[in-house]
């Protein structure tokens, strides 16, 4: 019986030592992965990479907003939101790879993770200064950014031999339509007028692959006209019937949250203008509240969109098919 005892204590022992070895050697290679550089992702095709998909708010499930759009190893970044260095990396992007930032408007939420792309980039080590597009104050923002994090930039470059170009951006603000290369990729900027903050939208084309970005409330007969056509529109939208049900059950904040609302483009009007365009792919993002099904989209989209309707979450991705 005392062997038979011996004998299970070992047994017991030894699974308690393999189980911990593997453990720990999984634990190590978590974290060898999260400290080590990543090598530039190559896309095959024309991929978006939805990077983060929240909006004004915080929301433990969804990244600030941020898109990347890539093909081969160029990858170009659209906002920079809460999270997005760590955004990239669960894309396996490194935050160096992006060298062009389009910035669809000024608002925080688009901005608030600028200075973490920045930086998070520069450590790489960037070695050319972040380009950055935007709509008028995008000069001011970034100067200031940059004034902010100039001592501690001045002594990492000192301490770690890097080039303090690469914590540095260029900045090119919009303010009419204009027109961009990035590589393979044809990019058409326009600025939205009628708004309370100076927004513009984007469509980048390679091929017959397109995609737009933008989707404010205002000036929508120029975002109809801009993404005519288009392989795919990503287009902030509002889920008002959750808003409305939240006021309805006595929110303390009813008042802030239909102010709030007036800014944004309801779900119907989304895919209203999404039909008028003839893109054949819709992808909502920034919704607010997001709504906990699917279905609750397809349901409030109702007749106004035929195409696919897609409610990506963070780390979706999208391969642009001609």
């Amino acid at each position: 019986m005392n062997r038979r005892v011996a004998l299970f204590v070992f047994v017991v022992v030894v699974a308690a030592l393999a189980i911990s070895i593997t453990w720990v050697g999984n634990r190590m290679s978590d974290v060898a992965e999260g400290a080590s550089a990543l090598p530039a992702r190559s896309f095959e095709g024309v991929a978006v990479v939805f990077v983060g998909t929240g909006g004004t708010h915080p929301d433990q499930q969804r990244r600030g907003p941020a898109v990347a759009l890539g093909s081969g190893e160029s990858v170009i970044l659209f906002d920079a939101g809460r999270g997005v260095a760590e955004g990239l990396r669960v894309a396996s992007i490194p935050p160096v790879q992006p060298e062009l930032l389009l910035l669809t408007s000024l608002l925080p939420e688009n901005t608030l993770g600028l200075d973490d792309l920045l930086l998070s980039g520069w450590l790489a080590p960037r070695k050319t200064p972040l380009r950055i597009v935007g709509p008028a104050g995008t000069r001011a923002l970034v100067a200031g950014i940059e004034r902010g994090h100039a001592g501690s930039i001045a002594a990492q470059a000192e301490a770690f031999g890097l080039p303090p170009e690469g914590a540095a951006a260029r900045v090119t603000e919009v303010t009419a339509d204009s027109t961009l290369e990035e590589g393979a990729f044809s990019i058409r900027a326009v600025p939205l007028e009628g708004g309370p903050a100076p927004s513009l939208a984007y469509r980048v084309e390679q091929g017959k692959a397109s995609v737009v970005l933008g989707g404010v409330r205002w000036d929508q007969e120029r975002q109809v006209e801009l993404a005519r056509g288009a392989r795919l529109w990503v287009h902030e939208a509002h889920f008002a019937e959750s808003v409305e049900m939240a006021i309805q059950a006595g929110a303390l904040d009813a008042e802030r949250l239909r102010q709030e609302s007036a800014w944004r483009t309801p779900i119907p009007e989304a895919g209203a203008q999404a039909r008028r365009a003839g893109a054949r792919a819709l992808a909502l993002v920034r919704l607010r509240p997001p709504p906990l099904f699917a279905f609750q989209v397809s349901s409030a989209a109702g007749d106004a969109y035929r195409g696919d309707l897609l409610v990506p979450a963070d780390g979706d991705e999208i391969e642009l098919q001609p």
